[in-house]
């Protein structure tokens, strides 16, 4: 296993930025730069995004939400929204025959997610990331190095799929976000004021998360890709690869968690799905 590090500076033929020297776009949704939340300094002292109207135009999910006794309650009520919102079937329900075609969900994403991260679920998933906190993504099946790169370009097909863009997937996704920052404010997963939450990723090839700095012989700043998949339990992270990354993530950067929600396709995997960056990880080997 080897680390590499990210180039910022082109060659006579390489005149073109690369998704790794430009960190993301300047003008992300959530107001704070991508420069920012894809910062150390930002993960050391991590302030709330916050993406426009969310909580505004669902002022009554919000309203509902304010009076559940518990986190497993308001998975629920957020589950039902959902449905009744954007038309989604429960797995446990038969279809009718108006909602047999296919509708985009963020369920659809997450369980897609489960089977493969560089599926075309996935690429939508770091697709939105992209589009909200601004951070491009780093590897997609394979690493995004330039932006017109046959790499690249497979992506964007990928992320711009229409079958995964009907049925306003954003939105849902924004939702999705916003109710699990919500639930860790509520119902907080860490005594207050605990900001941070220690997390492992597991990993067969670290040539996927590109070397920033190496800061001591086990410390290192590596930059994630966009969305990257975390685990709480050390040994559980272990079944993903020989190579522990440990990384303390802020509770701001978490998409998704296995308790969220009562139903969903990651159940099984205690999984986390973090919003990426340059991230100071310990690395340690099973």
């Amino acid at each position: 296993m080897s680390l590499t590090r990210t180039g910022t500076e082109n060659t006579p033929h390489t005149p073109e930025p690369t998704p790794l020297s430009r960190i993301g776009h300047s003008t992300p949704l959530v107001g704070v730069p991508a420069a920012v939340i894809a910062s150390l300094a930002y993960n050391d002292a991590p302030v709330p995004l916050v993406i426009p109207a969310v909580r505004e135009t669902n002022r009554a999910l919000y309203s509902k939400l304010a009076e559940c006794p518990d986190a497993r309650s308001a998975g629920q009520i957020f589950q039902d929204y959902m449905d009744v919102v954007f038309g989604l079937a429960r797995p446990d329900e038969p279809a009718c025959g108006a909602c047999r075609r296919f509708r985009a969900s963020y369920l659809r994403l997450l369980k897609g997610w489960a089977f493969d991260a560089s599926n075309p679920e996935g690429a939508v998933l770091k697709g939105w990331v992209e589009s909200r906190f601004g951070l491009f993504p780093t590897w997609h099946k394979a690493a995004l190095t330039r932006f017109s790169s046959p790499q690249w370009i497979a992506y964007v097909e990928e992320k711009m799929a229409p079958r995964f863009h009907n049925n306003a997937v954003h939105a849902q996704l924004d939702l999705l976000y916003s109710f699990c920052q919500w639930r860790l404010e509520h119902f907080p997963l860490l005594p207050p004021p605990a900001r941070h939450l220690r997390l492992y990723r597991g990993v067969n090839d670290l040539t996927e998360h590109p070397l920033v700095q190496r800061i001591d012989k086990r410390t290192a700043q590596l930059r994630l890709n966009n969305l990257s998949s975390f685990s709480a339990d050390r040994d559980r992270a272990g079944e993903f690869g020989d190579c522990i990354l440990e990384a303390e993530v802020p509770l701001t950067k978490i998409l998704f968690f296995n308790d969220l929600l009562p139903k969903h396709m990651l159940k099984g995997e205690g999984e986390y799905l973090v919003i990426g960056g340059d991230y100071r990880v310990r690395t340690s080997w099973l």
